[in-house]
């Protein structure tokens, strides 16, 4: 896991290097190996896994995703919240130095919206337009519909939509998905899935062969 930062593309391909687009505010965040940051996304104090990539327009706030995670467009995960028993609740409050109110800014403010961080699994798809609210966790193989908004957990391997999102159905019959979480093939060193590439096409030979690790 290394920190985010600008790298050229052909040797970001190359390498495994985590890919940037220089349109991309990066702040104190980190990425596995192979993923991909698309134009005009905002990262805040977050953690991508291997193979993550994130299409245009993302804004991930205060997060932890798994590997092998595909972000559409427009996705917003973790939007911050603003203090609403304040008398205001304009962020002059509390980024006082932009408007020249104090010598410091209220990092109380900050720190309150760093607690119940998202939390989501590997092999993850989330659509076009979701919202996934605070403190929500989703789990491995889950795919959040577009639009969405994700105000609770969400099962490993359901699919879920709607405003506020509610589970529609199963990617998978409950045995499959249990072996498919014991295979834990996410955790597999690259050269255990160049090996075994062309057997992901297939769900029912691969828990057969595979479903029994744990």
């Amino acid at each position: 896991m290394k920190t985010i930062h600008q790298v050229p593309q052909q040797h970001a391909k190359s390498s495994g290097e985590p890919l940037v687009h220089e349109t991309a505010l990066i702040v104190d965040s980190r990425a596995g190996s192979w993923t991909s940051i698309g134009p005009s996304n905002k990262i805040i104090e977050s953690v991508i896994g291997d193979y993550t990539y994130t299409m245009d327009d993302v804004t991930i706030n205060y997060a932890e995703i798994g590997k092998y995670c595909s972000i559409a467009s427009h996705v917003c995960i973790n939007p911050v919240q603003h203090p609403m028993d304040r008398v205001t609740q304009h962020h002059m409050t509390y980024r006082r130095m932009d408007y020249g109110f104090a010598d410091s800014d209220d990092e109380s403010i900050f720190a309150w919206r760093r607690t119940n961080r998202v939390m989501i699994g590997h092999d993850v798809w989330i659509g076009h337009g979701a919202i996934v609210m605070k403190g929500v966790t989703i789990g491995t193989g889950a795919v959040v519909a577009s639009g969405a908004v994700v105000t609770k957990d969400v099962e490993p391997y359901s699919i879920v939509t709607g405003v506020p999102a509610k589970p529609i159905k199963m990617r998978f019959p409950e045995e499959i998905r249990e072996k498919l979480l014991q295979t834990a093939w996410w955790e597999w060193p690259r050269e255990i899935i160049e090996e075994r590439f062309y057997e992901l096409n297939d769900v029912h030979s691969f828990i057969e062969k595979y479903g029994h690790f744990g």
